[in-house]
C-alpha cells in the first residue's frame, strides 16, 4: 500500500509517494522547476492562480509517476499540505471567481484592525486567539467591499488545500484547524465564530462542511483518477496548513514541543495545551492537527514573511548563475558579523510580529570599498536568523521557552552557515531531521485512512541527521542587539 502527499507551496508543488509499512519515501518531485511567481499588481498585494496550482499539481503527480519507482495503482490515499491563510472563492461549478489572495497579502490589514477594535480586543483574543488581522476572514471582507460583483457569485470559500482536494474529489470540506487559521473559529464556544460572521455580515453557508483533519474528505473523481493513473478507490484523508503539517512531519504533537521552517517565510511553531494568545497578536494561535474540542492542542505560530524569499531575491539579482549551495559557500567565506553589514529581511508584506507594519527589506551600513556579494549573502542569513530571535523573544513573553527546536533538512536549513547563525542567534539547539512536507502529508493520509493508529506510529522511523549546538552566543548577542537597535528599524516601527 502506498500514500501520496501533496505540498502546495508558494514557489512550487511538491509530491512524494511513501510505502505504508516501511514508511520509506519511494519518490519526491516538485513542479515547476523554476520558482512560481507571486502576482503583485499593487504594493502589499500578493496573489496566485488556484487553477495554476491545480495544473502544477497534475504535472507534479505525472512527473512522479514517470520515475517508474512505484505502481500508481497501489496508491490508496492522498494527503494535502498547503500554504496557510489564503482565500479561494468559487462558484457553484467550483470554478475560482478570482485569483487567490495568499498568505503574505497585506491589503486587508486595516479591515482586520477595525474588526479587532469593533468586536473588542479582549473578546477577540479570548475567543479567536488572534486579531482578524490580514487573515482569511478579513480578505473575504475586502472582496465583499471592493469586488461586490465577485462576492455575490460566491458559493463557497476555502483555503488553498481545500481547493486541491475539491479538484480531486468534487467535494468541499474544511476542518477546525483550517478554519481557525482564517479566524473563523470560536475556541471558547467550540463553534464557528458568530462574532466574525455577524460583524462582516457573512452568510454561514459560504463556509465548507467541517470534518476532522484526519478523515475522509472525499473519494477521487473517476475522470481525475483516469487522468492521473490512479485507482478509482483513492480517498483524500488528510488536509492541513503547511506549518501544522511540518510539525506533524517532525512528530511535534505534544505540549512544549517546537518545530521550525525557513522556506519562503520563516516559522517557529510550538505546541501548547492552553488557549494561548499574545495581547498584540504578534504571534498567532491556531488549532493543531491533533486538536480536539475536549483535548486542547494548539499551535502557537511565529511567522516572518521575509526569509527564504529574500535569499531567492538575491539569487535572481546578484547571483543568477549560481545555485543555492554555491551561494552558501560564498557566504561561508565571510566571518561572523559580515564586516558590519546588516540586513532587515522584512520585504514581503506586513509583518505580524511587527504589529502588521510594512517595514520593507533594507541593507544597512554598506561600505563600497569593503563589501561584496559574499558579504551581502552572509548578512542576509544573519538578518534572517536575527528576525527569528526577535520573534522568539515575543514567544518567550507569552510563556513558550523551547529548549530544543526540530527542523527539516530543507530550504535555508540546508545551509550550514544558516544553521550556525540560527542556533547562535536564538541560543537554542536545533535537531535536524530528514523531513519533507509532502512526505508528512503522505503519512498524514495514512493516519486519516486508519492504517496508522496514532500519529506517533506514522513517524516512528523519522531519522535525525544531527544536533547543532550554539557555540558563539555571546558574539551573536552583541551583533543582534546592534541589529535590533538599527535606527532605521526603530524609525519605521515608530512612524508607521
Amino acid at each position: 500500500m502506498l500514500f501520496l502527499g501533496i505540498d502546495l507551496g508558494t514557489s512550487s508543488i511538491k509530491v512524494s509517494v511513501v510505502e505504508a509499512n516501511s514508511q520509506k519515501t519511494l519518490c519526491s518531485v516538485h513542479y515547476p522547476e523554476t520558482e512560481e511567481e507571486i502576482i503583485s499588481t499593487q504594493v502589499g498585494w500578493a496573489e496566485q492562480s488556484p487553477e495554476k496550482w491545480w495544473q502544477n499539481t497534475v504535472l507534479a503527480i505525472q512527473k512522479a509517476h514517470a520515475t517508474k519507482k512505484y505502481n500508481p495503482a497501489d496508491i490508496a490515499a492522498i494527503g494535502i499540505a498547503y500554504q496557510m491563510h489564503g482565500l479561494v472563492v468559487v462558484d457553484k461549478q467550483h470554478t475560482p471567481l478570482r485569483n487567490s489572495i495568499i498568505w503574505c497579502d497585506s491589503r486587508a490589514v486595516e479591515i482586520g484592525n477595525e474588526a479587532f477594535k469593533s468586536i473588542g480586543q479582549s473578546y477577540s483574543l479570548k475567543h479567536h486567539l488572534n486579531s482578524p488581522g490580514n487573515f482569511t476572514a478579513s480578505k473575504l471582507a475586502w472582496v465583499k467591499e471592493h469586488e461586490p460583483e465577485v462576492y455575490e457569485k460566491i458559493y463557497k470559500i476555502m483555503l488553498p488545500g481545500d481547493f486541491i482536494a475539491t479538484k480531486l474529489t468534487g467535494e468541499i470540506s474544511s476542518s477546525i484547524s483550517s478554519l481557525s487559521e482564517g479566524v473563523f473559529w470560536d475556541f471558547k464556544n467550540n463553534r464557528l465564530s458568530e462574532s466574525i460572521l455577524t460583524y462582516f455580515e457573512f452568510e454561514k453557508s459560504l463556509l465548507p462542511e467541517v470534518k476532522p483533519v484526519f478523515s475522509e474528505h472525499g473519494k477521487i473523481n473517476s475522470e481525475i483518477a483516469k487522468e492521473l493513473g490512479l485507482s478509482g478507490d483513492v480517498k483524500v484523508t488528510y488536509k492541513a496548513g503547511d506549518q501544522p503539517n511540518n510539525a506533524l512531519s517532525l512528530n511535534v504533537l505534544e505540549p512544549g514541543e517546537v518545530a521550525s521552517t525557513a522556506g519562503t517565510s520563516g516559522v517557529i511553531y510550538g505546541v501548547s495545551d492552553q488557549l494561548v494568545y499574545d495581547n498584540e497578536s504578534r504571534i498567532n494561535t491556531f488549532a493543531h492537527v491533533n486538536y480536539l474540542q475536549d483535548k486542547i492542542r494548539t499551535g502557537v505560530l511565529l511567522c516572518i514573511n521575509g526569509t527564504g524569499i529574500l535569499y531567492s531575491w538575491a539569487k535572481k539579482l546578484l547571483t543568477k548563475e549560481l545555485s543555492y549551495p554555491e551561494m552558501n559557500k560564498m557566504a561561508q567565506s565571510i566571518s561572523t558579523g559580515s564586516n558590519g553589514l546588516r540586513v532587515l529581511p522584512f520585504g514581503n508584506g506586513a509583518e505580524r510580529m511587527l504589529n502588521n507594519k510594512l517595514v520593507g527589506a533594507h541593507i544597512e551600513n554598506i561600505d563600497l570599498n569593503q563589501h561584496g556579494t559574499a558579504h551581502i549573502l552572509k548578512a542576509m542569513q544573519e538578518g534572517i536568523a536575527f528576525s527569528f530571535r526577535y520573534g522568539l523573544d515575543i514567544m518567550k513573553e507569552n510563556g513558550l521557552d523551547p529548549k530544543i527546536i526540530k527542523a527539516g533538512n530543507s530550504n535555508l536549513f540546508l545551509s550550514e552557515v544558516f544553521q550556525r547563525d540560527y542556533v547562535n542567534a536564538t541560543g537554542v539547539p536545533v535537531e535536524l531531521y530528514e523531513n519533507d512536507g509532502s512526505v508528512g502529508a503522505a503519512l498524514g493520509a495514512g493516519i486519516g485512512l486508519g492504517y496508522y493508529k496514532t500519529p506517533s506510529e506514522a513517524f516512528k522511523n523519522i531519522r535525525k541527521i544531527k544536533t547543532i549546538e550554539p557555540d558563539e552566543t555571546a558574539k551573536y548577542e552583541e551583533i543582534y542587539q546592534e541589529w535590533k537597535e538599527l535606527q532605521l528599524l526603530n524609525k519605521k516601527l515608530k512612524a508607521i
